[in-house]
């Protein structure tokens, strides 16, 4: 499991994938080597506990980073026209020494102790409120480059943000990220998108403290259909299959009954991946997070 860094080689997609695979590598479903020290700088670094998240404001559109689309290991990515009711909930990673003060995909050098964040395909820059769904902690981080690519995650996150979200030993954990719109509030989440379950309320940005339980149930979601027989022959299959506790959750959404094909409870991201590469082994290639 592997995940790179880079800046946009070019602002379309043709050649992209060449630029990002020059770059060094690292695997962030484990320790990064930013778990035991940060590197060696002119001055001490501040520490995560004193640096403030960012404060979101109204910024143009990078004339970096934002091709329509763009192709990385033969895989298509399409950037968002805008971030606003940006909602998507799974597991985050971090990248840090290996990268500090490499360009970002808008051409600013990374910043390893900044409130800085990666991803696919929000525009650049963008401002999403991360919380970890594990613990309640939650910060807010400026986007202002591109990745992970591989291995499921959804977000790349600082150093000095993974350490308020309390996620540097074990090099990832699952979250929510919600985007932030600064033209309504600079601090305030943005509205919700339709997505599945209702949203976990974020804990209060400053200092990321730890707020109360979150409660959540991580579940896996194979597959969701409008009509019963079809989920239930999905959730056979998986239960012949060994996928463990597997079950059909009946909801009603948008006025729309649909079958949703579950495998749970998880307990954390290693059994979230054992299962996703389980179930692409088995030709399922869209199954996410899902929350009770």
């Amino acid at each position: 499991m592997r995940s790179l860094r880079a800046a946009f080689c070019v602002a379309a997609a043709v050649g992209l994938a060449a630029c990002f695979a020059a770059r060094p590598q690292r695997t962030p479903a484990t320790p990064s080597p930013a778990a035991a020290s940060p590197p060696a700088t002119e001055a001490a670094p501040p520490s995560p506990d004193v640096v403030p998240d960012v404060v979101p404001r109204v910024e143009p559109r990078s004339r970096n980073g934002n091709p329509p689309f763009y192709d990385v290991f033969g895989k298509r990515y399409y950037v968002l026209s805008s971030s606003v009711g940006y909602l998507e909930r799974g597991v985050a990673s971090w990248y840090g020494p290996g990268f500090h003060k490499v360009r970002t995909s808008t051409g600013e050098p990374y910043d390893m102790y900044a409130m800085t964040a990666a991803h696919t395909t929000l525009p650049l820059p963008a401002y999403v409120r991360v919380t970890n769904l594990q613990n309640g902690r939650s910060v807010v981080v400026r986007v202002n480059d591109r990745g992970p690519f591989v291995d499921n995650r959804i977000i790349d996150l600082s150093y000095t943000a993974a350490a308020k979200l309390d996620m540097l030993r074990n090099g990832t954990a699952i979250v929510e990220v919600r985007s932030i719109d600064p033209s309504q509030s600079a601090a305030a989440p943005a509205g919700v998108a339709p997505v599945e379950a209702a949203a976990v309320e974020a804990a209060p940005a400053a200092a990321a403290p730890r707020a109360a339980a979150t409660g959540a149930t991580f579940f896996v979601q194979a597959g969701a259909f409008s009509d019963p027989q079809n989920a239930e022959r999905l959730a056979e299959r998986l239960r012949s299959g060994g996928y463990g506790s597997v079950f059909v959750r009946d909801n009603l959404i948008a006025g729309r009954r649909m079958f949703r094909v579950r495998i749970g409870p998880i307990s954390g991201v290693g059994e979230f991946d054992r299962i996703i590469a389980a179930l692409e082994r088995g030709g399922i290639n869209d199954a996410h997070l899902a929350l009770d």
